[in-house]
């Protein structure tokens, strides 16, 4: 009898603990292995639109802003959803935006632009007080291409100067003509000095005494006037805006681009044409550099780089004292075969057959 009180309460205190262990287990190690159940995302997100047609450079408001749904995908990035108002309102609109068009941030600006114009237009692109202007340039005269959009250059210029005759400003030397001496006057003619001057009799020189035999001789130029060559950096730590031509309107572009889809597919366009931030003053002198035949170079600077260094124009006479280069003595012997140009040799590619002996 009392055996088996004991064997009852051993029973309960069994199934109390066992009781115990289940509620603990479900309670905290049921729910870590159960699968988690995938919250729902919404299907949609609100994104800016134009709620009516803003011009370009007008300042983004709520009042010209409107919200559309638009499905879940990877776009976002580049629009602005309701969340993103902060970083949307107050700026300015870099194009024309009609109405119901999604604002992407390639369409805003954080400066103002000005109206009508182009976005390049900007205070960002062209600060008060200067200006912009395109000046033809070459693969040799923009470091390899290397100046591109915003780089900062140094600007050089090489000039041809000849002597001219100050009255008639034509290259010396002059061509001359023969005087004839007036006769005696005829009946019914006024006397007085009336010369005539018979056609070109060649170009003018200069007189000499032959230093051996001290005879006077008349020295005559054996070709026409060879110019002499400067070059100097004029204008320093300017920034170039643009390597190439800028986009042209969007119905040309488009026309432009179905008749290259109609042809054969073309190679890249090569960039004749560099444009410059420039002061006024140094808009006109570029246009008359331009205009008057010298050659502009553009060299590339270091970004963080806006010291000036003054230079000095390079001529014959400052190669030859600054770099200490000697005028050759004339010798009673040369090199053969005579060399009459500097030229680079020729380049072999190692690939291509071996050229046979020479003789």
């Amino acid at each position: 009898m009392r055996r088996g009180r004991i064997f009852i309460f051993l029973a309960l205190i069994l199934i109390i603990g066992l009781a115990v262990v289940a509620l603990v287990f479900r309670q905290f190690f049921l729910p870590g292995l159960q699968p988690a159940t995938p919250q729902q995302q919404p299907a949609t997100v609100k994104v800016y639109i134009a709620g009516q047609n803003i011009p370009q450079g007008e300042p983004i408001t709520d009042d010209v802003l409107a919200t559309i749904d638009i499905p879940q995908g990877s776009g976002f990035a580049i629009m602005f959803t309701v969340d993103q108002r902060e970083e949307l309102i107050n700026k300015v609109a870099r194009y024309p935006l009609d109405q119901g068009v999604v604002i992407t941030r390639s369409m805003v600006s954080d400066g103002t632009i000005a109206a009508g114009g182009p976005e390049w237009a900007s205070p960002s692109n062209i600060p008060n007080g200067m200006t912009a202007i395109a000046i033809p340039t070459s693969r040799l005269e923009s470091v390899a291409f290397g100046v591109r959009d915003g780089a900062h250059v140094d600007v050089s210029a090489c000039f041809l100067f000849v002597d001219v005759d100050p009255a008639y400003q034509t290259e010396l030397p002059n061509h001359v003509g023969g005087i004839v001496a007036p006769g005696a006057a005829g009946e019914g003619e006024v006397p007085g000095v009336t010369l005539s001057v018979t056609g070109d009799t060649g170009v003018q020189g200069r007189t000499e005494v032959e230093t051996a035999f001290q005879q006077g001789i008349y020295v005559l130029p054996s070709e026409d006037q060879r110019p002499r060559l400067v070059c100097q950096m004029i204008l320093q730590n300017v920034s170039e805006m643009k390597l190439g031509s800028f986009p042209l309107p969007q119905t040309q572009v488009a026309e432009d681009q179905a008749n290259q889809d109609a042809q054969v597919a073309q190679p890249p366009e090569i960039p004749d044409i560099v444009t410059l931030v420039v002061s006024p003053q140094d808009s006109v002198t570029l246009s008359y550099m331009v205009y008057g035949g010298a050659k502009i170079t553009l060299t590339l600077r270091n970004a963080l780089d806006d010291s000036r260094v003054a230079t000095e124009a390079a001529t014959l006479q400052f190669l030859l004292s600054q770099y200490n280069i000697p005028v050759p003595a004339k010798l009673p012997y040369a090199m053969q075969p005579r060399v009459d140009k500097l030229a680079y040799p020729p380049v072999t590619n190692e690939t291509t057959s071996s050229p046979g002996p020479t003789e």
